[in-house]
């Protein structure tokens, strides 16, 4: 699957990985990659956000044809998949965690709804997480004032098929039909190269969570739509690309306090998107509201690492 590849020949396929010490990982992943069905000629990218894991060594060594940036520091989802969107050629790319496993069959099906549907400018896939449950960021809403005050106050929780209180992700779809959404996980996220001409690339301000958000936002601005495909799988070892998940050996403490990392970054993210985004749609107290629904959703995850 991964290939050499010639400049005169269209690539089909270009899959950015941005790998952070996940290297056990990533070796699976571009393992997966090499077995899946045959699509034509594609190209796999690694950005390296400064593992120092014996990562890049491992490459050379058992994945030769796979291109890599090493950065000196930790530059982030965002900017570092950007530095592998800029090398890529493809008609189309596939942003894709390093923690993942993909199915034989999941590009060659993916990239075939793309050809044929040339209205969709972005496709995800159901993933599943370790436990064999689904995660539910692939099948999202975007975080208007309502649905954002309804995820952090907990109400999505207590009623998850809700129209009302379920919008953030999306609980009344069936999940086992192909159907429009406002945003995938950026796990997973196959987007053509013509849409990223047309909208640009993903904002550097988000460093860690919600640039996909922000990016699907600006895309579906622009008239193109987003399609979930539930035949379409990869398993997604959530947490472990962004350094959440630990081992069994490291200590709590050290685990905690990595979670409390992530816990401020995804509430910090989220605030930029609404500020970008719908700050100056809505009167001042509909703001005031949701920066409260945020900051209760921070203290809640803060507490519970407590317990």
């Amino acid at each position: 699957m991964i290939t050499e590849t010639n400049k005169n020949i269209e690539l089909k396929l270009s899959i950015v990985i941005v790998n952070y010490k996940t290297k056990a990982f990533l070796q699976k992943c571009l393992t997966s990659i090499e077995k899946s069905e045959k699509i034509g000629i594609a190209e796999v990218i690694v950005i390296d956000n400064a593992s120092n894991d014996g990562s890049i060594e491992m490459l050379k060594q058992e994945f030769p044809s796979v291109k890599f940036i090493i950065n000196q520091t930790n530059v982030g989802f965002a900017k570092a998949n950007n530095q592998g969107i800029k090398l890529a050629k493809a008609k189309y790319i596939l942003l894709l965690n390093p923690d993942t496993i993909i199915f034989p069959k999941t590009l060659s099906k993916a990239t075939e709804f793309l050809d044929n549907n040339q209205n969709v400018g972005v496709v995800t896939c159901y993933v599943e997480l370790a436990d064999g449950k689904i995660d539910p960021a692939c099948n999202r809403g975007f975080p208007d004032p309502w649905t954002s005050f309804t995820y952090f106050v907990g109400l999505e929780k207590l009623f998850p098929k809700s129209r009302s209180f379920g919008r953030y992700h999306l609980g009344w779809l069936p999940l086992n039909t192909i159907h429009e959404i406002d945003t995938p996980s950026g796990c997973f996220y196959m987007i053509r190269k013509s849409v990223i001409d047309e909208v640009g690339l993903l904002d550097e301000n988000y460093f860690l969570y919600y640039e996909e958000v922000d990016w699907s936002y600006r895309i579906k601005q622009k008239g193109w739509k987003i399609y979930f495909l539930p035949d379409v799988k990869i398993i997604h070892y959530k947490g472990t690309a962004s350094g959440i998940k630990k081992t069994s050996k490291e200590v709590n403490n050290v685990s905690r306090e990595i979670k409390k990392i992530a816990i401020n970054s995804f509430c910090d993210s989220i605030k930029i998107f609404y500020t970008k985004h719908y700050k100056k749609k809505y009167p001042f107290i509909v703001s005031h509201v949701v920066c409260i629904g945020i900051e209760i959703k921070r203290l809640l995850s803060l507490w519970q690492l407590r317990v």
